[in-house]
């Protein structure tokens, strides 16, 4: 591993924005023990970075804050980067040369915003340009879901609503940006144990009037009727998010909510300017924790 290198070292870079559950409800269970969901999905212009270059052999680095946490998965194998780059090239069809992977991992571990997926989608992106292949989307979606039910959305990186275990999805073209402060107490929340601390696993679907909401002020009162059913179990098994949840509230967000199983939680401010005076604030006062000014990516009309 060379923790020197940066993704902007290599000839060809895709981001790997991060992930941000705006609403999560579960609304039932699979015969096969898979939690059925409805999500309300946004992605940021924060993320990891990933870099790619042709090389002799194939290569894996790391860099970024949160690298040297990777590094141990990474050695061992597991490693959602490296799977990607294996699936990909089984369905290429034809022999694709070694490559060099960079990830610059400037997300946190564990957190709730995808970043394990959205590294895995932005490897399948960067190396269909890289080796120039052009296959089916049905086939990248099929790929990208035997990596994980959330690589497919990361694969989009465009807000969407989701659906099922996360593979049904569509998009959401006239959804507008917004400005976001991140926090995370950098303590890792195991998703299956906050799913099994669920006391209903059948709540409400996520639901829309007959029309969508249009533009920002539609959308955050919409918001602001939505709930992630697992942020109450996330809170019974790590109390440092009822803390950042509290601490971001402080700074008089328009909506704080936790994001996918935790322990991120995101809140939603009028414009960048307050999102960032909202971010210092929350550094001066936990240097120790994550915090991080951001804005969604609009959807593409």
């Amino acid at each position: 591993m060379n923790a020197i290198l940066a993704a902007g070292d290599f000839d060809l870079t895709e981001e790997a924005p991060a992930k941000i559950n705006l609403a999560l409800h579960v609304t039932g269970r699979r015969a096969d023990g898979y939690h059925l969901l409805d999500m309300l999905v946004s992605f940021t212009r924060h993320g990891d970075r990933l870099g790619f270059r042709a090389s002799e052999h194939d290569a894996f680095s790391l860099s970024g804050r949160f690298g040297p946490l990777l590094a141990v998965d990474a050695e061992a194998g597991d490693n959602l980067v490296l799977k990607a780059r294996d699936l990909l090239r089984q369905a290429a069809g034809r022999e694709t040369p070694a490559v060099h992977i960079h990830l610059e991992k400037n997300l946190p571990i564990a957190s709730g915003i995808g970043g394990g997926s959205a590294d895995a989608a932005a490897t399948l992106r960067g190396l269909m340009r890289l080796w120039r292949l052009s296959l089916p989307q049905e086939t990248m979606k099929t790929i990208a879901l035997k990596l994980g039910a959330d690589v497919p959305m990361c694969l989009a990186s465009q807000p969407l609503v989701a659906r099922g275990i996360g593979e049904a999805t569509e998009l959401l073209p006239a959804f507008p940006s917004f400005s976001l402060v991140l926090g995370n107490p950098l303590v890792g929340v195991s998703t299956p144990d906050v799913f099994r601390q669920l006391s209903r696993k059948d709540n409400p679907p996520l639901l829309f009037s007959s029309q969508l909401p249009q533009g920002q002020s539609e959308w955050i009162d919409t918001i602001k009727t939505l709930r992630n059913d697992l942020e109450p179990p996330a809170r019974s098994i790590c109390a440092g998010i009822s803390v950042l949840s509290g601490l971001i509230e402080s700074q008089s967000p328009i909506v704080t909510r936790m994001s996918g199983s935790g322990a991120t939680c995101f809140g939603i401010f009028a414009d960048l300017a307050q999102a960032t005076e909202a971010a210092a604030s929350l550094h001066r006062q936990r240097p120790d924790w994550y915090f991080q000014v951001t804005e969604t990516i609009a959807g593409e009309v």
